[in-house]
């Protein structure tokens, strides 16, 4: 096997903008059908846009395609679990757009599933696959800030859009939290390691109440580091992190979403001396696309990035229920 032929689950708009053309550009990757409910209105269009020479008019249809190696799933976070079991149990390898799972029990559902059918299983949080953040590492690594100590992780843009699925209730999978705070975890996650403590966590509920339309929250790591991000639908457009050392700070301000001219810039601001500026550039859907394509094709083992979105679920899991947690610390204190 040298080329993944490629079908994709849905007309996403990510599928659309970012992946499909991400596959199309690859060097070990076609897309070679594309499956709706509604095929006629926009799978038609994207099939025309991009040169796709079969259209199904079902999910199953394409699953039962034995000419398909891989599937992309773009489907609404509700549908991610079902939809990556049936594709495992059709032995279709399988790369799900993020947030992979509304909690940490499906996800590792999910994983047993592609376990069992011996076939390979992705999350596709991109934004890892961006050169920056490993030269970031190497910087860490060279002693240019010194001891770290503490990381803040933000990603926010203004929701114009009514109606829009983002804001389905949180039990649907809607909210800021799974939406972008998910990037902002794992982030920080990468960096300090996985958290051993939710300190705090703020959500601003939508007027219904019933989904998270902004939220910030505290991580405490090992060695007494500290982590905080912030997300949000209701303000202006942010994707950044910082490093807080002892000897200076690390910012890289266009961290998470796709970049048009694929530009990744890394700030070092030491605490004497000039700032420092890099500029990497990379195409990172490719960079993911071709990733994912040459573990298929080499056979090689993927379990690493699967705990990796597992523990991922596990420190959103821990967001979300913190303030359940707390009210229930509070009402034991109120009795006693």
């Amino acid at each position: 096997m040298e080329e993944i032929s490629w079908g994709i689950l849905g007309t996403a708009e990510i599928a659309e903008e970012q992946v499909i053309p991400a596959i199309q550009k690859s060097v070990n990757g076609k897309v070679a059908a594309i499956a709706s409910r509604n095929p006629a209105r926009k799978a038609t269009k994207l099939a025309e846009q991009f040169d796709i020479p079969t259209i199904y008019s079902s999910y199953e249809e394409l699953l039962a395609d034995e000419t398909i190696d891989a599937v992309y799933v773009p489907l609404p976070n509700e549908l991610h679990a079902e939809w990556t079991k049936k594709a495992a149990a059709y032995g279709k390898n399988v790369l799900c757009e993020k947030p992979a799972g509304l909690t940490a029990l499906q996800v590792e559902e999910m994983v047993a599933a592609c376990k069992s059918a011996n076939i390979t299983f992705m999350e596709s949080m991109m934004y890892q696959f961006h050169p920056q953040h490993k030269r970031v590492k190497e910087i860490i690594a060279e002693g240019a800030i010194g001891e770290v100590k503490q990381m803040r992780a933000s990603f926010s843009f203004p929701l114009e859009k009514p109606g829009n699925f983002r804001l389905k209730s949180q039990v649907d999978g809607g909210g800021s939290i799974f939406d972008i705070g998910c990037y902002t975890i794992h982030a920080i996650r990468s960096f300090l390691g996985e958290p051993t403590d939710v300190l705090f966590v703020e959500e601003t509920l939508t007027a219904d109440g019933n989904t998270d339309i902004a939220a910030i929250g505290i991580f405490e790591h090992k060695n007494g580091k500290k982590s905080y991000f912030d997300c949000g639908m209701n303000m202006s457009t942010r994707n950044e992190y910082e490093i807080v050392g002892t000897k200076g700070t690390i910012r890289v301000p266009k961290a998470f979403i796709p970049q048009a001219d694929g530009e990744g810039i890394i700030e070092l601001i030491p605490n004497e001396g000039p700032v420092k500026q890099e500029q990497i550039i990379s195409d990172y859907y490719v960079e993911g696309v071709e990733f994912f394509t040459r573990q298929i094709i080499d056979g090689k083992d993927l379990t690493h990035l699967a705990e990796d979105t597992l523990n991922n679920l596990k420190a959103m899991d821990a967001v979300r229920n913190w303030k359940k947690q707390t009210e229930t610390i509070r009402r034991c204190t109120e009795k006693l």
